[in-house]
């Protein structure tokens, strides 16, 4: 009896340890498993678009930055530093697109912020719905949705992927910097709606009210403490990286007489009226900031059990650049404050998501000229494209070959568009008339490549301009005759930068990978816009936007 129980203890012994060891086996395999698993999955993703940053603005303000924004980014994560948009127009619509689609106008069909629509004959808004209505306000300024955008977006791949569970809040400035980041699918854009409201608000293809945390995030009034001077962040003596403070290529503040430190306008101090004027002052990046935080606690992104996005584009460097141009001061001043906000925010994700435990990109979506009346001064070829000239002489050839002008229906985006039937009556070859004009504009100044939508439909260009050209050529949008105006030529007031040419200064943008699956390092080797959106699908292991040109970016890949 003894025995038998001593038999009956160890059988069950050996039973228990069998099981423990087959439990530990599995347990085992399925971490060894989980090891092997080739695809990064961080909490968050995070998105950052800088409106209008050159590539340059890294390395000029270098000095001046701080160990936590700027530097951090590229100390700990991986500088592309020969990054380029390998389209044109280099504008604000098409360049948020092509980041988050993977792929060029010439598929995606954000041809521009605006563009002449061949179907309706009239001008249409990138982001424009009117079938949609605002949230958040009563104007107009709600009206938008993705509606012109034909592929998909990374941000759209990531909610296919997960079942709708991810989380996709696009936030910006300006409404196009918003809505295209967060593609067709995402759960919420917001935008800021300046004017005498001061709010964020959004469209109803996204919702029919605001949540409540943007409700109370707009009733709190937290942004008219933003209503006071701009003034420089250090001393202006130590700005030596721009230009004099007060010259003649900067433009004003209504009621300034000179583009001089510190900016103190009425609308800048009063409380109550004109918050639109906040958009040009390196508080709207703050704005944003604050936005961005608010959402990232609100939603709980980054802790939802699955891999969410966050797009944030700065939109206030754009302005800011308009007004007063590259080598302004107040351009170093807005970088060095922007600078700050990314310290805030990565610190912010550090403590919210956990640090490692997202991955984030930075880029731009475009870059720009340096001011040309600056640079005609400094000796350097430039200048500005005079419509008033280029026109009546123009139109004057058109009436003496064809007897009319109203064969051009528009120009817009450096493009001309042509009326098809009218050169279908008067019997000639649609090519024929593409070239006649394109040989006539070539001849003129102000040009220095014309090309025709022949050539961009029946030609494969592999480099320089024309390649540029092609890669934002849309069959079904774009014009028949495209211009390049010479370098350093712009159409524009004397006054602050533009951007929108497929020239070097416009095409050079800065792309700084971050965080959790990227290594650390850099390279000269030319990467393109379009490589970004791959890089992200592939590091998460999702399938990349539908409309996908570029390439996954492997040497920043861990």
């Amino acid at each position: 009896m003894q025995r038998k129980k001593y038999f009956l203890l160890a059988v069950g012994c050996a039973l228990i340890l069998s099981v423990n060891f087959s439990n530990a086996q599995k347990k085992s395999k399925t971490t060894a498993d989980q090891s092997n698993n080739p695809y990064v999955t961080p909490k968050l993703v995070v998105g950052i678009v800088v409106d209008q940053m050159r590539y340059d603005y890294l390395t000029r303000f270098w000095n001046h930055y701080g160990d936590g924004g700027f530097k951090r980014l590229v100390s700990e994560g991986f500088n592309c530093k020969n990054n380029h948009f390998n389209y044109a127009p280099t504008s604000t619509g098409p360049g948020h697109t092509s980041v988050y689609t993977g792929t060029t106008p010439s598929s995606h069909g954000i041809i521009g912020n605006g563009w002449y629509d061949k179907e309706s004959n009239s001008n249409v808004y990138c982001a424009g719905d009117d079938l949609q209505t605002s949230v958040g306000t009563s104007s107009d300024a709600g009206k938008m949705s993705p509606h012109r955008l034909t592929v998909t977006t990374v941000t759209d791949q990531l909610r296919l992927h997960t079942q709708m569970r991810a989380k996709v809040i696009a936030i910006a400035i300006k409404d196009r910097g918003a809505v295209l980041p967060g593609g067709h699918t995402a759960n919420a854009a917001y935008w800021f709606n300046g004017s005498n409201e001061g709010n964020w608000i959004s469209s109803s293809y996204y919702m029919s009210e605001l949540p409540k945390w943007v409700r109370n995030y707009n009733t709190s009034r937290v942004i008219e403490k933003y209503k006071k001077p701009w003034t420089t962040l250090k001393g202006i003596k130590t700005y030596v990286e721009s230009g004099p403070d007060d010259n003649e290529y900067e433009g004003l503040f209504e009621t300034e007489t000179t583009p001089t430190f510190p900016h103190s306008t009425p609308n800048l101090l009063s409380k109550k009226e004109d918050f639109e004027i906040l958009k040009s002052t390196p508080y709207g990046n703050s704005i944003t900031t604050d936005f961005a935080l608010a959402a990232l606690e609100a939603e709980k992104l980054g802790n939802n059990g699955t891999t969410d996005f966050l797009a944030i584009s700065y939109s206030s460097t754009d302005y800011i650049g308009h007004k007063y141009g590259v080598n302004s001061k107040e351009i170093q001043d807005t970088y060095m404050r922007l600078d700050l906000e990314l310290e805030r925010l990565l610190r912010a994700l550090d403590k919210e998501v956990g640090e490692g435990e997202y991955t984030l990109f930075l880029t731009a979506d475009h870059a720009a000229i340096n001011v040309p009346a600056y640079l005609e001064k400094q000796k350097i070829p430039a200048g500005y494209f005079d419509r008033s000239v280029f026109y009546p002489k123009f139109r004057e050839f058109l009436h003496f070959k064809y007897g009319t002008a109203e064969l051009v229906k528009n120009a817009s985006n450096n493009q001309l568009f042509l009326d098809h039937k009218i050169i279908q009556n008067l019997d000639l070859g649609l090519r024929e008339v593409q070239e006649t004009l394109a040989a006539e504009l070539l001849s003129y100044d102000a040009y220095d490549r014309v090309y025709t939508a022949y050539q961009m439909q029946h030609s494969e260009f592999t480099e320089g301009i024309p390649y540029i050209l092609q890669n934002g050529y849309n069959q079904k949008r774009s014009g028949d005759i495209l211009m390049v105006h010479k370098p350093g030529f712009i159409e524009y007031p004397r006054t602050g930068s533009t951007h929108g040419s497929p020239q070097i200064y416009d095409t050079h943008a800065p792309l700084l990978f971050y965080g959790k699956g990227i290594k650390n390092g850099s390279s000269v080797t030319r990467t393109e816009i379009p490589d970004i959106a791959p890089t992200i699908s592939a590091l998460l292991g999702i399938a990349f936007p539908n409309g996908t040109t570029g390439t996954p970016l492997e040497m920043v890949l861990e």
